[in-house]
């Protein structure tokens, strides 16, 4: 390669660089324009991300009916019924208990944070812990500071996600309208997307979807169904040991544990915290429980069901969670690794066809 060719390739990568800082500033000064878009953006997202998650959970359905011979429309009606059926068989018999738990917990948020200070004070007056902890100090103050703060701010937080949900009960409703034609139309759905790559690449294309899909399908069918079994076995370690609050925690626990690694310990801590309050004994049957739930899971059930284990590693986990979370609070948090394993094989892929080779040139 020439002295002149090299300087031009180089001044076409600086100035495509000054182009892109150049938009990327010009976007920020008139961002007042995109605003309509956002807007449009956060109305969508919720039904199209409640319509794509419950698409990778009922397909394998409507593909087993369809290998039965059943038309599609007609198996999408009859799953639409069995879920409704089980939405009023929730309604009924499960969500009056779990509302009744919840209730009794905001009440008794109070008295929590009471026999928790007192738990707190048990153990600062006893003769191991005062040989390292002054009796003057404001531990329990403190941590009982936290624990309200807490409560605090899940219950202001609960308040908000059950008002953006009531508010918008309009626009949650068309989710399973865009499930209807997600369903019926997944098989066109591929070809609708390749007809935007260019020719020459539409086998990559086809490919790099086709490792999409089954990758975002491991991960949230995956995920539901062992999180789903888990919580079962949570709530029945529970309610053996009589542990207060034991379906609402289970509850918790449950959603917790749909975020890999880290949600099963993010799960536990409520559920230390009600332990401990009630009689610092009952932790040690808490951990028990949550220990031998995790032995099922991870040794019966995920081999199964999984497969194998998700290709992310654990710190990465937690940066994608904590930077999303920051972003975009809930929703980042829960459209974070998805979004994470779908740009990952997309970039792999532009990797291999744009710059494997030249980089491997240019160390040659």
């Amino acid at each position: 390669m020439s002295m002149n060719s090299k300087f031009a390739k180089f001044f076409f990568t600086l100035l495509t660089f000054l182009i892109i800082l150049a938009i990327i500033f010009m976007t920020s000064k008139i961002s007042f324009v995109f605003k309509p878009i956002f807007l449009i953006f956060n109305i969508l997202i919720i039904p199209f991300m409640l319509a794509g998650f419950f698409y990778y959970l009922l397909r394998p359905l409507v593909n087993y009916f369809e290998i039965r011979k059943i038309h599609k429309t007609v198996s999408i009606i009859l799953i639409y019924i069995v879920l409704s059926a089980i939405a009023v068989i929730f309604v009924i018999i499960i969500w009056p208990h779990l509302q009744t738990q919840i209730e009794n917990f905001i009440k008794s948020a109070p008295q929590l944070i009471k026999g928790f200070q007192v738990q707190i004070n048990k153990i600062q007056e006893s003769r191991l812990v005062s040989m390292f902890v002054s009796k003057d100090s404001d531990i329990s103050a403190k941590l009982s500071e936290y624990l309200n703060a807490a409560i605090t701010t899940a219950s202001n937080y609960v308040s908000n996600v059950l008002s953006i949900i009531t508010n918008f009960v309009i626009v949650i409703a068309t989710a399973p309208i865009i499930l209807y034609y997600l369903l019926k139309e997944s098989s066109h759905i591929p070809e609708s997307i390749l007809h935007l790559i260019p020719k020459r690449y539409r086998k990559d294309g086809k490919e790099v979807i086709a490792e999409v899909d089954a990758a975002l399908s491991g991960f949230i069918v995956g995920r539901v169904i062992i999180t789903c079994l888990l919580g079962v076995l949570l709530y029945i370690g529970f309610m053996i040991i009589g542990l207060p609050y034991a379906l609402l925690l289970a509850v918790i626990a449950t959603v917790l544990n749909i975020i890999p690694y880290i949600g099963q310990f993010l799960g536990a801590i409520p559920c230390l915290i009600v332990a401990f309050i009630d009689a610092p004994s009952m932790i040690i049957w808490v951990i028990i429980v949550t220990v031998i739930a995790q032995q099922i899971e991870s040794s019966f059930l995920s081999p199964h069901i999984y497969g194998k284990r998700l290709d992310i590693h654990p710190l990465t986990t937690i940066i994608l969670l904590l930077v999303a979370g920051d972003i975009a609070g809930i929703l980042g948090v829960i459209l974070a690794i998805p979004a994470y394993m779908v740009v990952k094989i997309i970039l792999v892929r532009i990797y291999r066809l744009f710059l494997a080779d030249k980089i491997e040139e240019l160390i040659e």
